[in-house]
């Protein structure tokens, strides 16, 4: 009797088991290429608050919005020689530094980069590739809210992409990675008030660009 009693416990457990297992696996709804964002706040001030902490204020953003493409065993993602670039630039004469929508970066303070300045707006961003060499490219150019392949004048990621919409282009800083990055990925490093370095990484590859905030921007 003992025995079918320590039997039926261990069926009873292993079906628990069983169905612990069966529902330990989530529904995950993401794109392809899942949206992101990176962003930094600037010329604030923190101050104490009434609880004993600290709160920031009157911080000024600049944020970039992108799509993040994943590298799903792929190597090599730029390519080599002729062929570089010309896989994530998918028929465009640029790549739009992410994937989807065109990326964007939204400023409320103005930006020196390349020696050009960008007044607080909203601008797309690029990259024209070559290999070792990465040239950002910020443009005002008109965007699609939804794709219309009849539309040849306003953006689509980059497709329609016209330089005559360039507002500058300065040169990127090119690293190999010793590390691989399976998701495409855009962020800040070494942020002061006085400006940041804006940072693209994905596989192998590193690349960089510094700018300032205007003086007189606060």
């Amino acid at each position: 009797m003992r025995v079918r009693s320590v039997l039926s416990v261990a069926v009873l457990c292993g079906a628990m088991g069983a169905a612990v297992l069966a529902q330990a696996i989530p529904e995950v709804k993401l794109v392809p290429s899942p949206q992101g964002q990176a962003a930094i706040q600037v010329a604030g001030r923190w101050e104490k608050t009434a609880e004993g902490g600290q709160a920031y204020r009157d911080g000024k953003w600049i944020v970039v919005d992108y799509g993040r493409p994943l590298l799903r065993g792929r190597t090599g993602i730029f390519g080599a020689g002729a062929n570089y670039g010309k896989t994530v630039n998918a028929g465009a004469p640029v790549w739009r530094a992410g994937a989807n929508n065109t990326t964007r970066v939204t400023t409320q303070v103005p930006l020196q980069i390349g020696g050009k300045t960008l007044a607080p707006g909203i601008y797309n961003v690029f990259v024209d590739l070559k290999p070792g060499n990465w040239t950002l490219v910020m443009s005002n150019q008109p965007v699609q809210e939804t794709f219309d392949p009849n539309d040849k004048v306003r953006l689509s990621g980059a497709t329609n992409y016209d330089p005559k919409f360039d507002l500058l282009r300065a040169p990127m800083a090119v690293s190999a990675n010793g590390s691989s990055m399976e998701q495409f990925t855009i962020g800040f490093a070494d942020v002061t008030d006085a400006g940041a370095t804006l940072m693209m990484a994905w596989d192998r590859t590193v690349a960089t660009i510094g700018f300032t905030v205007v003086a007189g921007s606060k």
